[in-house]
């Protein structure tokens, strides 16, 4: 066989590689989007992405392996919203609203992930690393708004309630009582108006 037959065959082989490990990443993000990480189980990805389990093995060591590499792919689809898209409004009320809006607007559009992932994360450990990063990024972005009303940090219940506005579970919690979106974010701003006169 010459050198450039086996260059081809090799880059082929690399490339069905890559593809079939996409497809097992895909088949597991689906899935957790559809029943939960928690119900999810090798066989199911498996199946769904039209491989045997021996096949998923071989590109993932094990079940974390396989959730880290959904949760990569899917927040690579998904990202979270930019801080720099309002870190530059002077008017720290103007930037509360449209950080609280960017969030809401993005919660919205992955609702059906964000409540399966935040349902299971007691029950599945390879959850728990990715939903503490994201965690810290829910910190980072509150302590940058908190930073703009009380830069001295005297005022807690401002605080709470910055960081309380920004979980998934305070958007999910106004959902289900029917409001729409620039109403969930009206809410959040009258919440602050009441810390402010403490």
């Amino acid at each position: 066989m010459s050198e450039t037959k086996r260059t081809y065959r090799m880059r082929d082989r690399a490339k069905s590689q890559e593809e079939t490990r996409k497809k097992i990443v895909e088949a597991a993000m689906h899935l957790h989007e559809e029943v939960g990480p928690r119900a999810t189980t090798i066989s199911a990805i498996a199946e769904r992405a039209g491989v045997q389990r021996l096949t998923v093995y071989r590109h993932f060591p094990d079940e974390t392996a396989v959730f880290q590499a959904c949760t990569s792919h899917w927040l690579s689809l998904n990202p979270p919203p930019d801080p720099r898209n309002w870190a530059e409004i002077p008017d720290a009320h103007s930037r509360l609203k449209a950080a609280i809006g960017a969030f809401y607007g993005y919660y919205s559009q992955t609702e059906r992930m964000w409540t399966a992932a935040y349902r299971d994360i007691d029950d599945v450990p390879a959850l728990q690393q990715p939903m503490a990063e994201i965690a810290a990024f829910l910190k980072s972005v509150g302590d940058d708004l908190i930073a703009a009303f009380d830069p001295k940090g005297i005022n807690p219940a401002l605080a709470a309630t910055i960081r309380h506005a920004l979980q998934f579970s305070t958007w999910a919690d106004l959902e289900s009582q029917g409001l729409g979106e620039p109403e969930k974010t009206d809410v959040i701003m009258d919440w602050l108006t009441g810390t402010e006169r403490t």
